[in-house]
């Protein structure tokens, strides 16, 4: 009698629990797919299923990657191209705008271009396209990047410009190009601009110097990444391997923009000459990482991809730790999204909207710890179970290693208890040995460091980390750039560098 009524109990409990009458997860033979024709991910939270990733049921290959820094983006995208490589053989083309993957790609035996040491993309390189179409995708960048909309003759005079360079040249712009040719560069639509200028004849100088003056911030001596001949093949690029442009040496996020929608532009036009891909697989990846101009406009090329490139085999990867920056229309067209740890409620809330998971998921993700993830798929047909469910940890070919430092010892008790600051900061092992080398405390000072986090069981305080920094002979010059890096507010930047010169504490 008693153990009836204890099951009546426990039936009625359970019952109360929406994710046991319907698990949160899809069913494993959604999960689980053909091993060479699916990538591994990780096991499920709650029944612990080995998720392997396909994108043969979902609306396309696509994939948006949230979350803050060291939550563990770069891990699964590296774990992510490698294993597309394996399966598929797909070639990437990594867009890196802080130089990030550029360590990890050599040791691949990878290509690294650097935009910024040697290598040039003229910005009216044709790539198959006809002068006219390619006037119009330069205006398009134009328009993204510059205020040349909000001054129409400007627009104009640079447009005309543009087409007469080509047809100075020796091109039709209805026609597609004769293979050999040479396309003009940005100096020499410059130096139609001026040529007018010096003519005297146009009614509004003013409005020539002004143009002349938008196009010639991309041509300077030194810094006319964009305007000299091309040192590479763009179309070949998406056919090497692994391949990572490294933007981190341009001067500015406008001129890494540029360059990202030059390369994004380029390759959506080879996708399209190439032609529909019958055979099953992926033939490259694009990998935006942080590159919150060109995921965010409506004009950018990035959402056109997104919308066509499936039907040629090609997938695009979105990765940003401010979900903000990535246009909606990625989020509602992508076929996967993996959200990792979510720091601030603005960002959670604007997932949940565009996204549309349970309060369940939601808090699930407020309590990640790195490499956990919530993922969100889009099938091609409607199905009778939840698109969004928890992976406990991304499985990658090297172990996950997580280095934390703690911030208690920074923060005051009614910050720490607020909770409106972040605690503490956790970084996989390359991603904290990256920044290192990105802020010059590469070598020995690197070594000494992980030595130290190794002894304390990979966790450090704040202050004992600057402070070993700084017995390592590293100044406030390259401290600061690293803790702005990790995400922290000048304010406690500056008390962590008033305390860490001293023996007390907060």
């Amino acid at each position: 009698m008693t153990l009836v009524k204890f099951q009546n109990i426990m039936s009625n409990e359970v019952a109360k629990r929406a994710f046991f009458s319907r698990p949160p997860e899809p069913p494993a033979s959604v999960l689980i797919n053909d091993p060479f024709q699916a990538i591994y991910v990780g096991n499920t939270s709650i029944f612990k299923v080995p998720f392997s990733w396909s994108f043969m049921n979902l609306t396309n290959p696509h994939i948006a990657v949230v979350g803050i820094t060291g939550a563990g983006k770069s891990f699964f995208v590296k774990t992510f191209l490698r294993r597309a490589s394996y399966i598929w053989n797909t070639n990437a083309v990594i867009v890196d705008w802080a130089g990030e993957y550029k360590r990890w790609v050599e040791q691949t035996r990878g290509k690294v271009i650097s935009l910024a040491k040697g290598d040039y993309l003229n910005l009216l390189d044709l790539s198959g396209m006809k002068p006219l179409d390619r006037t119009k995708q330069i205006m398009n960048s134009l328009d993204i990047l510059t205020d040349i909309s909000l001054y129409p003759e400007q627009k104009r005079l640079t447009e005309e410009a543009i087409e007469q360079s080509y047809t100075n040249t020796g091109f039709v712009l209805y026609e597609d190009p004769p293979e050999g040719k040479e396309p003009p560069t940005l100096k020499e639509v410059i130096a139609l601009l001026q040529e007018k200028l010096q003519d005297g004849s146009y009614e509004y100088p003013a409005e020539l110097e002004n143009a002349i003056y938008r196009l010639r911030q991309f041509a300077r001596e030194g810094e006319d990444f964009f305007a000299r001949k091309s040192t590479l093949d763009l179309g070949m690029l998406a056919k090497s391997g692994l391949v990572d442009i490294d933007l981190s040496g341009l001067p500015d996020d406008k001129f890494r923009a540029l360059a990202a929608l030059f390369i994004l532009q380029t390759i959506k036009e080879k996708m399209r000459s190439e032609g529909w891909m019958e055979s099953k697989g992926l033939k490259a990846m694009i990998v935006l990482d942080e590159a919150w101009k060109v995921a965010s406009d409506d004009k950018s090329d990035a959402i056109t991809i997104v919308r066509e490139a499936r039907k040629y085999g090609f997938g695009l990867i979105v990765a940003s730790q401010s979900p903000t920056d990535v246009n909606e229309a990625i989020f509602s067209n992508v076929g996967t999204t993996f959200i990792l740890r979510i720091k601030y409620e603005k960002f959670m809330n604007y997932l949940q909207g565009s996204l549309k998971f349970s309060n369940f998921i939601r808090g699930e993700i407020s309590r990640f710890g790195v490499g956990e993830a919530a993922v969100k798929m889009e099938f091609t047909t409607a199905l009778n179970f939840p698109e969004t469910f928890i992976i406990g940890k991304i499985n990658g070919e090297e172990p996950l290693y997580v280095y934390t430092i703690d911030m208690s010892d920074v923060l005051t008790p009614s910050e720490l208890s607020a909770n409106l600051l972040q605690k503490d900061y956790q970084l996989e092992r390359e991603e904290l040995r990256n920044k290192f080398i990105e802020y010059n405390m590469g070598g020995d000072v690197s070594k000494n460091i992980f030595e130290a986090l190794d002894k304390s069981k990979r966790t450090m305080k704040m202050l004992d980390m600057v402070r070993a920094l700084k017995s390592n002979g590293v100044d406030n010059s390259s401290i600061v750039p690293f803790l702005k890096s990790l995400g922290i507010d000048d304010v406690i930047i500056s008390r962590i560098l008033a305390y860490s010169g001293a023996d007390g504490r907060l």
